[in-house]
C-alpha cells in the first residue's frame, strides 16, 4: 500500500508556530496551487490545500518561509473523525513529512528589479 503526496505551491500566509499541550511544535500552512487547465471562462483557477507540519519541519518552515514563497511538500494523507453533539465530522489532512524551500518571493523580486535596471 502507498500513501504519499507531493505538492508544490505558494504559501497564502505567513506560517505560525504553535506549541501543543504535549510540548510538540505544530504549524498549519495553506498552499495555493494553480490548476493545469482553464475553466469555462478561460481562466486558471487555484486549489487551496491545507497541510499540517510537526516539530522540526514546522520550526524550520516558520523560520525561513513567508507568504508568497513557493514550497514543495512531501507527505501523506491522513483522515480522522471527530464526534461532537452526536454528529460525526470527517476530516482529511495532508501531513507534511518534508518541506522544500523552492523560491523566496523577496529574492525573486530583487533579481527581477536588478535585471530591469541592467
Amino acid at each position: 500500500m502507498l500513501n504519499q503526496v507531493v505538492l508544490v505551491g505558494r504559501l497564502v500566509k505567513d506560517p505560525e508556530l504553535v506549541e501543543t499541550e504535549n510540548n510538540k511544535k505544530r504549524s498549519y500552512i495553506t498552499l495555493a496551487i494553480p490548476r493545469s487547465f482553464k475553466n469555462m471562462d478561460g481562466e486558471y483557477e487555484s486549489d487551496f490545500i491545507s497541510c499540517v507540519l510537526w516539530d522540526a519541519v514546522a520550526k524550520n518552515t516558520v523560520e525561513y518561509c513567508k507568504k508568497g514563497d513557493i514550497v514543495g511538500v512531501k507527505g501523506r494523507i491522513q483522515s480522522s473523525v471527530v464526534e461532537k453533539d452526536e454528529e460525526k465530522k470527517y476530516y482529511v489532512d495532508v501531513i507534511a513529512e518534508r518541506v522544500t524551500f523552492l523560491s523566496n518571493k523577496n529574492k525573486d523580486q530583487e533579481i527581477e528589479e536588478k535585471e530591469e535596471t541592467d
